[in-house]
């Protein structure tokens, strides 16, 4: 039996360390959006829609989630 995520292009940000320490993300279909730990591809994926997704992309960036980065 197939993973729901075997094929799926995952994505991390450019500014990835390359110690593994990062999330992916993948679409599988529109308005749905995958997230997993890069360490562990085989483990855990959250789902989220395109709105919760750019409701946290507009959260970090305006800095409030700056407290977790340190």
């Amino acid at each position: 039996m197939a993973n729901m995520t075997d094929g799926l292009q995952w994505r991390k940000a450019a500014a990835s360390n390359g110690t593994g320490a990062c999330v992916e993300l993948a679409s599988p279909e529109a308005g749905v959006i995958l997230l997993r730990d890069s360490k562990d591809p085989q483990g855990a994926v959250l789902t989220f829609t395109r709105t919760e997704i750019a409701a946290f992309l507009d959260g970090a960036k305006a800095g409030e989630f700056d407290e977790f980065g340190h």
